[in-house]
């Protein structure tokens, strides 16, 4: 896998909305706060444009993103923010000129399908990290900020993924195991099933999140992953954050934990769950791509040095 430049103050970050459309006055906030952390800014003309719930055609966002990877004075490329169409410019992604021009890429949710695809056919590691609109205009807490900023600058990844204290990472299925940290949002994971972009859990650790799913579509995703052989084949799992995945008040359900048993247990891969990572706050960055070892055993991730 091919770990992108560092980035460091003064090197010019491009914004690019591949999903849902942003408040102009959002826009404007988001420029100032990236350069507040000591970053210039290149504002992508998605950002501005509005089509429907996307913001923008198609090939507008494609381009974008193209553009921002090929052009030499821009370092590194974040999300505004998620929403809704990411898949739809999948099949328009330059992907050989991407692999050629790597740089630091960051965002989440419906991100979660340029992730599979940069990893994939890039051997690119990319940043499951908070976007510019959705997290840093508001409760921008030191955590969420530390782990972006010690992510997207850090010659290489060391040490141990740290909750937010007072966060506990938990046990579900106790075991040892090692393998590329690879996923992202569930609902972005199922879409993937039966496309070119399809994931690829072969060997691999795969992290999950979502929100506003109640547990029987949680369930239904997980069970078309299971079907598909993709829980299966991965060696392990981190369950992330699932902001709002409840039942209707009075309606009959499984709690989340039970669907996690029913489905995950019996793999008997280790599997840990409440990490910090998704849509919550405070929010950790986690580098996608990258190998880690995953100590269920003591709710420990560690990045991973062959």
């Amino acid at each position: 896998m091919i770990k992108p430049r560092p980035l460091k103050k003064g090197d010019c970050i491009g914004l690019v909305a591949p999903s849902s459309p942003t408040q102009v006055e959002n826009v404007i906030r988001s420029k100032e706060v990236l350069e507040d952390l000591g970053f210039k800014v290149e504002v992508g003309e998605s950002c501005y444009s509005r089509y429907g719930y996307l913001s923008g055609s198609d090939d507008l966002r494609a381009g974008d993103i193209n553009s921002m990877f090929k052009e030499d004075s821009i370092h590194g490329i974040m999300c505004i923010r998620g929403g809704y169409g990411t898949p739809r410019i999948l099949d328009k992604i330059d992907y050989a000129a991407i692999g050629n021009n790597p740089k630091v890429f960051i965002g989440y949710s419906d991100i979660t399908a340029l992730h599979i695809a940069l990893n994939q056919i890039c051997d690119l590691i990319t940043y499951h990290g908070p976007m510019a609109s959705t997290d840093m205009l508001k409760d921008f807490d030191i955590f969420t900020r530390e782990s972006f900023i010690n992510s997207i600058t850090s010659e290489e990844f060391i040490g141990l993924v740290k909750n937010p204290r007072n966060h506990e990472i938990k046990t579900l299925v106790a075991g040892n195991t090692q393998g590329v940290l690879i996923g992202g949002n569930l609902s972005l994971i199922a879409a993937t099933i039966g496309t070119p972009y399809e994931i690829d859990t072969r060997g691999k650790i795969l992290f999950i999140e979502d929100i506003d799913e109640e547990p029987y579509s949680i369930d239904r995703m997980l069970t078309q992953l299971s079907l598909a052989g993709k829980l299966r084949d991965a060696s392990g799992f981190i369950l992330g954050d699932w902001n709002n995945c409840l039942a209707k008040p009075g309606e009959p359900s499984l709690t989340l934990i039970e669907v996690f048993r029913d489905l995950i247990t019996p793999l008997n891969k280790p599997t840990i769950f409440n990490l910090r990572a998704g849509h919550c706050k405070p929010l950790i960055t986690l580098p996608l791509g990258i190998k880690v070892s995953l100590n269920a055993n003591k709710g420990e991730i560690r990045y991973y040095k062959e």
